[in-house]
């Protein structure tokens, strides 16, 4: 990526972004289910959701796989079969692995069991390994994907909820990311 490219894409997701609220929502018993993009919780299952100096410390050490939640836009309903569609390109922490559409408050069976079998090939089995979570500013999807996380027993799960908006407004680097083929 261009320092040029690079730069639009941080004035762009920065002003994409939705205000961060002064007063962060409370963590819901269960999943988020609606409404995804709206002020967030400060914590994770009651620990604070890593800063973005945490989470960059992690990213440069290579101490942690860093999961991207943020939902694939879909194909535009009524376009024609034979008309070429390019979906917005995504950016990401480099070295992300991009699982779309698992951060949804409910899932369908065939998609909880590709956020499982992806985590295990993320991890190489190890439940132990260090995870992050993250999309954007002011997203529950990566809240929600952290939680399931830690339900199917992932025991080093963090989230960063400021996400490539965050990321991007400290000058951090972004790279091209294609999501992983999901059923």
């Amino acid at each position: 990526m261009t320092l040029a490219s690079l730069g639009l894409c941080a004035l762009l997701c920065t002003a994409a972004a939705p205000a961060e609220s002064a007063t962060p929502a409370p963590e819901p018993a269960g999943y988020r289910t609606s409404a995804y993009r709206a002020p967030v919780p400060a914590t994770l299952n009651g620990r604070p959701a890593l800063t973005t100096e945490q989470a960059a410390a992690l990213w440069r050490q290579g101490r942690a796989v860093f999961i991207d939640a943020l939902p694939q836009p879909p194909r535009p309903k009524g376009l024609p079969p034979d008309t070429i569609w390019h979906p917005k390109p995504r950016y990401d922490i480099p070295g992300s692995i991009w699982l779309p559409d698992t951060g949804y408050g409910e899932l369908a069976p065939v998609m909880e069991t590709w956020f499982e079998h992806s985590l295990q090939a993320a991890t190489h089995g190890d439940r132990s390994r260090h995870l992050v979570f993250y999309c954007l500013a002011d997203c529950w999807m990566s809240w929600n994907a952290a939680r399931r996380a830690e339900a199917l027993g992932y025991t080093q799960v963090d989230w960063y909820a400021r996400g490539t908006d965050g990321w991007a407004a400290h000058g951090l680097p972004l790279e091209h990311r294609e999501p992983r083929p999901r059923p």
